[in-house]
């Protein structure tokens, strides 16, 4: 099974932009902490850039973020940068003629809903700021240590 990591890569992103933000803001530098490429990096920014949580300006490295990161939720990411945006999805290939098989999507669907709309009510809670503060503080934990 392959995971997606939009959401993370897009967190990481939006938090690089505001912890390194008076440095080298580029699509490079940004790939460089992601692990990953430019061209990607540039395409979770247009999707934020689109969701009005980005600020860029074409031709110059320099993006901002679009609001306060206080205003920005998990959620906020996740609907930007995920498509269609289910956590959970239910196999869409089983035999109708046995009694799971016939009934398991139906059954499925409405728990994954729950599932969905309960991650979604916890993600509104949690904001760009708050996980910003929690990087600062891991860091520094990791430098009280050595």
């Amino acid at each position: 099974m392959r995971y997606s990591h939009k959401l993370s890569d897009a967190v990481h992103t939006l938090a690089y932009i505001v912890i390194y933000r008076d440095h080298d803001l580029s699509s490079a530098a940004i790939a460089a902490s992601v692990t990953s490429n430019p061209a990607l990096v540039r395409r979770l920014m247009g999707a934020l850039r689109r969701a009005n949580l980005l600020a860029t300006t074409q031709g110059a490295a320099a993006p901002k973020l679009a609001r306060d990161p206080a205003l920005i939720t998990l959620l906020d990411i996740y609907q930007a940068v995920e498509n269609p945006g289910d956590l959970l999805h239910v196999d869409e290939e089983t035999n109708p003629k046995c009694i799971v098989g016939g009934n398991i999507q139906a059954t499925l669907e409405t728990a994954y809903s729950e599932v969905q709309q309960a991650a979604e009510r916890q993600m509104q809670q949690i904001t760009l700021a708050s996980l910003i503060t929690d990087i600062w503080t891991r860091e520094r934990e990791k430098s009280s240590t050595h």
